[in-house]
């Protein structure tokens, strides 16, 4: 019996700390106190804004073309001979001035020629000048016979007068009648000579022209035998040597004329329309279009010309000078020819290149200003509709019309009268009617007024 009471009581030495250790945590579980109650806060999100800017915009249109020279030259020699002379930069690449000589073909053959045909026109003349003689000869002969004949018709009448009385004989009488007849048929003769002088001196006339004709086609081919340049321009693809046998009709060498260089560049359709508006459409891609409504409406359109490196660019002053005959197949785009007149005057060698053919140019064109735009960045357009920032900084959205976009901005048609504080941050988490803290972003302000003022434009 003591000692099943012993070993109880060891069972309670271990169960009564075990118990007690067990009411002290449910009695501290039981009177913890809960936690602190903080009051709620509204959460506040920070967003970039601009005040919507109203400014005068320069519309402008943007597009890219390959250069090209305005003039091209192929020269084709148009006579055949050996090649004696050729100017001493006569290479691809070479500037030449105006009215230099560049090839020279041996002209002896056409010298022999034109002194041959020289020759022939002398004598020509000097067969005419005896026609003359001879018609002014054969006329006082036939005035000479003609009294002579005058003469011996009289004398035959008188004999067959006598002749019934026995004064004269009839033998006497025949001969008289037979040197009336000769005298006649020599009269007669001196007119046909003189009937035939004038199909004479038509033929030696007919003779004369061809002689000249020839001569002046035989001095033509002459001056052939030396080939200028007819502008200032650059050579290219020169296929002619010294001492080299050419035939007519042979290509010589290709040059680009360097007065103007022409830009094909490409522009979508609505770009255009948007510069020039509506009557882009009715009146210079209708049938009735012509030259002054080309000018009417490209009058006040100016024109850069812009090539861009990687470390450098270089713009030229342009203007539009017409449009392709057609629009670009797949594209479905706007074809304008702009001229860069004189590109080669303002060249520094190293430092600002001319305007060669093959470069691939930005071509910008800008209208006159329309005042009181309403323009935004691109981004902040969402959907027909921009954010707003309201007097309390609490998130709006208002639906806008675009006009039509230009670069990196939009033009808002209606919905915007200017100085609205526009969200320009990316609002993907942005709830409407939330607390907002605006951020100016002056630098964004800065650069769409100077984008919409077409200032600082670097394609």
């Amino acid at each position: 019996m003591k000692q099943i009471i012993y070993r109880l009581g060891k069972v309670l030495l271990v169960l009564l700390p075990v118990a007690a250790a067990l009411g002290i945590t449910i009695y501290l579980v039981t009177h913890k106190p809960g936690p602190s109650q903080k009051p709620a806060t509204e959460a506040v999100q920070t967003l970039r804004v601009i005040p919507a800017p109203v400014v005068d915009l320069i519309p402008r249109a943007e597009g890219y073309g390959v250069a090209e020279p305005v003039r091209v030259w192929e020269a084709v020699s148009e006579v055949r001979g050996r090649v004696i002379t050729t100017h001493p930069n006569l290479q691809t690449g070479q500037l030449i001035k105006k009215d230099s000589l560049l090839v020279h073909i041996d002209p002896t053959e056409y010298r022999l020629t034109k002194a041959r045909l020289e020759a022939a026109i002398a004598e020509t003349r000097a067969k005419i000048a005896e026609l003359d003689q001879n018609e002014a000869n054969t006329r006082q002969m036939v005035a000479i016979e003609t009294q002579s004949l005058a003469l011996s018709q009289k004398m035959l009448e008188r004999k067959q007068q006598v002749v019934s009385r026995n004064a004269v004989s009839r033998d006497e009488v025949d001969r008289e009648e037979k040197n009336f007849l000769a005298q006649k048929q020599a009269l007669q003769h001196l007119k046909n000579t003189l009937a035939l002088i004038p199909s004479q001196r038509k033929a030696l006339g007919a003779a004369l022209d061809l002689n000249q004709a020839s001569l002046k086609q035989a001095q033509i081919d002459l001056e052939k035998t030396q080939i200028h340049a007819p502008f200032d321009c650059r050579l290219a693809d020169v296929n002619i040597e010294p001492d080299q046998f050419v035939g007519a009709g042979q290509a010589l060498f290709k040059a680009h004329g360097i007065d103007a260089t022409q830009i094909n560049a490409r522009f979508r359709m609505e770009t255009l329309r948007h510069l020039l508006g509506t009557q882009f459409e009715t009146q210079l891609l209708g049938p009735g279009m012509d030259t002054d409504i080309f000018r009417q409406l490209f009058g006040n359109i100016t024109a850069k010309v812009t090539l861009q490196n990687t470390d450098w660019s270089v713009t030229w002053e342009a203007r539009v000078d017409r449009l392709k005959e057609s629009v670009a197949s797949g594209t479905r785009e706007i074809q304008v020819m702009a001229v860069v007149d004189r590109s080669y005057e303002d060249a520094i060698p190293g430092q600002r290149p001319p305007l060669m053919p093959g470069m691939f140019c930005h071509v910008a064109l800008t209208a006159p200003p329309r005042p009181g735009q309403v323009v935004l960045p691109r981004t902040a357009v969402h959907d027909r509709a921009v954010y707003l920032v309201g007097t309390d900084n609490r998130l709006e959205k208002k639906p806008v019309t675009v006009g039509f976009a230009q670069s990196e901005f939009v033009i808002i048609a209606s919905g915007l009268s200017g100085k609205e504080r526009v969200v320009v941050s990316d609002p993907a988490f942005a709830i409407v009617g939330m607390k907002v803290q605006p951020v100016m972003d002056e630098a964004l302000l800065e650069r769409l007024k100077h984008l919409a003022r077409a200032k600082g434009i670097t394609p």
